[in-house]
């Protein structure tokens, strides 16, 4: 088999079929995910192991392909042809090699991507600290992208980068760009966001926060005069709050409590809705920092922020019932994808 060939094949498939994921697997057929569906390419062969440490071979060099030999795990990134990037993990099941490529959509802009003029305001400021949250492969990292590029496009800064692996290639325009792979260009997030403090940075993008060493050195960096965006895996605002503040030790859960009341900017978590008319549309929650919010951080009363989104429209804040109310009337999804997808179906109820 030409593997580079086949790869290439596969993937202008993902492209042509609008899909965002590509699932290849020893022992089973490609299979693509399009607007949340698994689709299998029946009429291709059966994969083998063989096929996969070719696929490797061909897309990754020979030190990383090692690497993944011996962690068995391994993320990485890939540039098709210079027209597009794909975000990859690979895995063994059963002791067969399986791969896994998430297409990274090009860069647009928030609203080409359906998101609030809110979202631009935030990425105007010049400190502060912003999350973008919600489940795996509900275009976080493609939402602070456009942000980052909003920055670029408008402004004359330093920007820095964190990420594992790089996933959407910017151009510099206004801004400097800098963008660091974890485990090729620095050894992890903490140490990477560390530097930053000597290099003169305005904007930092970290990939992910993964550890309480790296969400305390970001809120520093948002104190001392640095816009900092980043992403969690939290459903929503007051959950990310309570994430952030319980993962670290009892007597040092003030301290960031007051950090996070003083710092934080916002938090948008969002989830991408299948659309009557076919593709996905995000629905949103925004909670905006204000005096009353950074009270009820420090007061130990983040249940009580539910609260304050909802009641919040008229500064700018949206609760997710709302906003997938307003797709509903719209006619861009179906009231039942917003029963699915809300996370507070009893109050949507209320709401029709």
């Amino acid at each position: 088999m030409n593997y580079k060939k086949e790869l290439e094949e596969l993937i202008l498939t993902v492209i042509r079929e609008n899909g965002s994921d590509l699932h290849l697997g020893a022992s089973r057929v490609p299979a693509l995910r399009v607007s949340g569906e698994l689709i299998f390419l029946s009429k291709n062969p059966v994969l083998t192991q063989e096929d996969m440490l070719g696929f490797l071979n061909e897309i990754l060099e020979k030190k990383k392909v090692d690497r993944f030999m011996e962690t068995q795990e391994l993320d990485f990134s890939y540039d098709f042809r210079g027209e597009a990037r794909l975000r990859g993990n690979a895995y063994f099941q059963k002791g067969l090699i399986c791969l896994v490529f998430r297409l990274v959509p090009k860069v647009k802009t928030l609203a080409e991507l359906h998101l609030p003029t809110a979202l631009a305001d935030l990425a105007r400021k010049k400190q502060g600290f912003f999350l973008v949250v919600g489940p795996v492969g509900q275009g976080k990292s493609t939402t602070l992208s456009s942000m980052i590029n909003l920055i670029n496009n408008e402004q004359a800064r330093n920007i820095v980068t964190i990420e594992d692996p790089i996933e959407h290639a910017y151009i510099p325009n206004k801004s400097i760009i800098s963008q660091r792979e974890v485990g090729i260009d620095t050894s992890d997030f903490h140490t990477a966001l560390k530097s930053v403090f000597r290099e003169d940075v305005n904007v930092i993008m970290i990939g992910e926060m993964r550890t309480p060493e790296t969400i305390s050195t970001a809120v520093t960096a948002a104190e001392t005069g640095h816009l900092v965006l980043s992403t969690l895996h939290t459903n929503n605002a007051s959950q990310t709050i309570d994430r952030i503040i319980d993962s670290f030790p009892g007597y040092q859960q003030d301290q960031i409590r007051s950090q996070l009341a003083s710092s934080l900017l916002g938090i948008f978590s969002q989830r991408l809705i299948p659309r009557i008319a076919g593709g996905l549309i995000p629905a949103y929650e925004l909670l905006l920092n204000n005096n009353a919010v950074g009270n009820l951080i420090r007061e130990k009363r983040t249940h009580e922020i539910d609260v304050v989104i909802e009641t919040g429209s008229e500064s700018g804040m949206m609760d997710l019932n709302h906003s997938l109310i307003e797709l509903v009337r719209t006619g861009e999804i179906s009231i039942e994808n917003a029963y699915q997808y809300s996370l507070n179906p009893k109050g949507l109820e209320r709401m029709i």
